[in-house]
């Protein structure tokens, strides 16, 4: 059978699954654009040695600093140009990089590539949930955004596995390298099984960028799962980062890769169930109430194998609905674009901000500061999804959304 997207998007795509699945092989690339430099640090250190460890954490970490200046305008360059094409010039670019960096240059080179590479990222986290949005039929669709909602996880714990055998095999150069192999075939089944859409070139903007995310933040449908995913980001990382401390140093060796296991595994039966029955929204309030349960039980049992595992199970239902809220809130393709930038400049921030705001109040007060830190996120989230969600909601009636 040939499914047809929706009526004005001038294009007919494949069965959803094989779709979904060829955009999920996409993100597993992108997510692995950090975790091939995450997961082998200590080899990037020794290749690059007589450079300090903080100047290699930055050429990790650059992806995430493009992503949180440039996010919002990935998506306005998505509803520009359109979201195939976004699409796979950034997987190309991706290609490039990863081969470039497998030849080992120098470390300004690196980061420069770094970079460009963080241009790729952005380009294919806020491009693939939008086709996955448009192509998916409405029964289907919760469950797509889910599984595309578990691409950076899996991405890290498959990095994990693979890793230590290829450095072995062939150094960081084999690694980095079978990285820009599995870029290119992305980009050639995504060229293969996604059609070329019929689409009118959008006309350039005299607004100014400041004016834009000025606009697009006031702009409810946008600025709901974008805040809301902040909450979220905020804590995923920086609690598995800071476990050894949370933990007093007891928390035990399968614990850190466990718990976001769990987090996928949840989001993807439990969340998928509630998203089949209940609309995207109320399930991020869901989760975020848990969540603030969860930490009343941290402050009086502390951080246990037990209390963190709950915690990212609970965090599940945020992560399920995060990407599914996006298109029951936003009316159309570029609004919708631009949502899923917004909300990749907002994760970025999250990830980046998170750990050393939850350490700084660890140090400060060891069982106050962190359940703080838990139930003010939390919390925010409740409320942004609750509030700033139904006014979200009500303007739907508004129509299309434009920060020109």
């Amino acid at each position: 059978m040939v499914h047809t997207l929706p009526k004005g998007l001038g294009m007919r795509t494949p069965p959803p699954l094989l779709l979904t699945l060829t955009l999920y092989l996409a993100g597993l690339g992108a997510a692995g654009q950090f975790s091939k430099l995450a997961v082998s640090f200590v080899t990037l250190t020794e290749v690059y040695a007589g450079h300090g460890e903080a100047i290699l954490g930055l050429a990790v970490s650059l992806i995430s600093l493009v992503g949180l200046i440039l996010g919002l305008v990935a998506g306005i360059v998505v509803t520009r140009i359109g979201a195939r094409r976004a699409l796979l010039a950034a997987l190309a670019l991706g290609a490039v990089m990863s081969l470039w960096q497998a030849t080992l240059p120098s470390l300004p080179v690196l980061m420069v590539s770094r970079v460009l590479e963080g241009a790729s990222h952005l380009l294919i986290v806020v491009a693939a949930p939008t086709l996955i949005a448009e192509t998916t039929p409405d029964r289907y669709r919760p469950a797509a955004l889910t599984l595309w909602s578990t691409f950076f996880g899996v991405a890290f714990a498959l990095t994990a596995v693979i890793a230590p055998g290829v450095i072995a095999h062939g150094g960081l150069a084999l690694l980095i390298g079978g990285h820009g192999v599995w870029m290119a075939v992305a980009g050639l089944a995504v060229l293969l099984v996604l059609p070329r859409p019929v689409m009118a070139p959008s006309p350039p903007s005299r607004v100014s960028l400041l004016r834009r995310h000025v606009t697009a933040y006031a702009t409810p449908g946008i600025a709901t799962p974008a805040l809301a995913w902040l909450c979220y980001t905020l804590t995923f990382v920086s609690v598995l980062t800071a476990l050894p401390l949370l933990t007093q140093g007891t928390a035990p060796t399968w614990l850190v890769a466990i718990a976001p296991l769990v987090s996928i595994g949840v989001a993807l039966t439990v969340g998928v169930a509630l998203l089949s029955r209940h609309p995207a929204r109320p399930v991020v309030t869901l989760g975020f109430a848990l969540c603030v349960a969860v930490a009343v039980g941290i402050l009086l049992a502390g951080f246990t194998a037990v209390t963190v595992i709950l915690l990212f199970a609970c965090m599940a239902f945020v992560q399920s609905a995060g990407f599914a809220i996006v298109p029951q809130i936003n009316p159309d393709a570029a609004s919708r674009a631009l949502a899923n930038g917004a909300l990749a400049q907002m994760g970025n921030l999250g990830n980046l901000t998170g750990t050393p705001l939850l350490i700084a109040l660890y140090q400060g007060a060891p069982v106050l500061g962190p359940f703080l830190f838990l139930v003010i996120a939390y919390g925010s989230g409740v409320a942004i999804s609750w509030v700033l969600g139904r006014r979200a909601v009500a303007a739907m009636d508004a129509g299309p959304v434009s920060v020109d």
